[in-house]
C-alpha cells in the first residue's frame, strides 16, 4: 500500500498552513503528499440557497483542491501532490484516509499573540479515534519558526532546525513514540530534547515535612531511570544529540515551556477503549492547547 503524508484541507488559514508543513515534511521523509478536502453534505432543501449553489458547490469541491494541488506544486518542487476529494463527516473520512497515511496533518487556529492552539472537534475526533500519527499545525505557522535565526539574526529555513521535543511518561513507554521523536530529530539533523516531569509518590508527598535530602533523592532516580531507558535509543541513533531533561514539575507545563524554542513537539496518546468512548489524556490535552511549536501525538498501546 502507497504510504503518503497525508493533510485535510478545507480552504481555511490553518488549513493551507498545515499543507505547507505537510509538503515540508513529505519531502523530508521521501513520500508523496496526499491532500484530501472533505465536503460536507448539506440537507437537499439548502442545497438550491443562493449561497450554497451549483457555483458554491463547484468551488468548493473542485477549484480549492485545484488550486491547492497546483500551488504546493510550484513551491513544493520533487515532491509528487495527489489529491483526493471525499463526502462525508469531516472527523470520520480523515480518520478513514488516516489509515493508509505515514502521518496525518491536520490544522488548528491559532490563539492571537499567545502560544498556542484552538483545536475544534473534528481535530479532537481524529485525534482520538485514529492509530496513525497525527500532527497538528497551528495557523500562521510558517517554515522559518522551525529554525534557529541566522548570523545575523534573522529567522530563515535556510538555518538548522530547532530541536525536536519529545515528552516521555517513563511508567508508559513506548518504542514506536520514542522511535518516532529520534526519527523525526535525525531527519531534521538536529538535537532532541526529552522532557520528563514528575511528581513525588503520594506516599512521599502527604503528611511529611519539607525534606530537601529526600528531594534530591528523588530527583536523582528520577534522573537515572530517564538516562536508562534512552540508553538503547542513544546506541541506535548514536548521530542525535540527546538532551535529557527530568524536572520536578506538570509534564504538559514543561513542555509548554519547552515548545517555545522547538521545531516539533512530539507527544504519546493511549489507545483506550473503554465505555466512556476514546479520549487524548490530560496531559496530550494540554499540550496541543498551549504548545509554541507544530505537535505531533503517537497512539500507543
Amino acid at each position: 500500500m502507497l504510504r503518503t503524508v497525508t493533510v485535510g484541507l478545507d480552504g481555511s488559514p490553518e488549513s493551507r498552513a498545515a499543507a505547507e508543513w505537510a509538503a515540508r515534511e513529505a519531502k523530508l521523509r521521501g513520500l508523496p503528499l496526499k491532500v484530501v478536502h472533505v465536503w460536507e453534505p448539506v440537507p437537499e432543501p439548502m442545497e438550491q440557497a443562493p449561497l450554497l449553489g451549483a457555483e458554491t458547490h463547484q468551488h468548493w469541491t473542485e477549484r480549492i483542491p485545484r488550486e491547492a494541488r497546483e500551488g504546493l506544486r510550484l513551491r513544493h518542487p520533487g515532491v509528487e501532490v495527489i489529491s483526493e476529494q471525499l463526502s462525508g463527516h469531516p472527523g470520520t473520512r480523515l480518520t478513514e484516509a488516516g489509515h493508509s497515511a505515514e502521518l496525518l496533518v491536520l490544522g488548528s487556529r491559532g490563539m492571537g499573540g499567545v502560544g498556542g492552539f484552538m483545536v475544534g472537534s473534528v481535530g479532537l475526533s481524529v485525534l482520538a479515534h485514529t492509530e496513525r500519527p497525527v500532527v497538528l499545525v497551528r495557523a500562521g505557522e510558517q517554515a522559518a519558526d522551525e529554525h534557529e535565526k541566522d548570523p545575523a539574526g534573522v529567522p530563515s529555513a535556510a538555518a538548522p532546525f530547532r530541536p525536536v521535543v519529545l515528552g516521555l511518561d517513563l511508567h508508559h513507554q513506548d518504542d514506536g513514540l520514542i522511535e518516532f521523536a529520534f526519527d523525526a530529530a535525525t531527519r531534521r539533523a538536529t538535537s532532541l530534547h526529552v522532557v520528563h516531569g514528575w511528581f513525588p509518590p503520594p506516599y512521599y508527598a502527604y503528611g511529611m515535612p519539607a525534606n530537601p535530602g529526600l528531594h534530591e533523592v528523588l530527583a536523582a532516580g528520577e534522573a537515572k531511570d530517564l538516562a536508562e531507558a534512552l540508553r538503547p535509543w542513544r546506541e541506535k541513533y548514536p548521530d542525535v544529540h540527546v538532551v535529557e531533561m527530568s524536572r520536578y514539575g506538570s509534564p504538559a507545563l514543561l513542555l509548554a515551556e519547552a515548545s517555545r524554542a522547538a521545531s516539533l513537539v512530539v507527544v504519546g496518546r493511549r489507545v483506550r477503549r473503554g465505555p466512556i468512548g476514546a479520549h487524548i489524556g490530560h496531559v496530550t490535552h494540554a499540550v496541543l492547547h498551549h504548545a509554541a511549536a507544530p505537535v505531533a501525538v503517537v497512539a500507543h498501546a
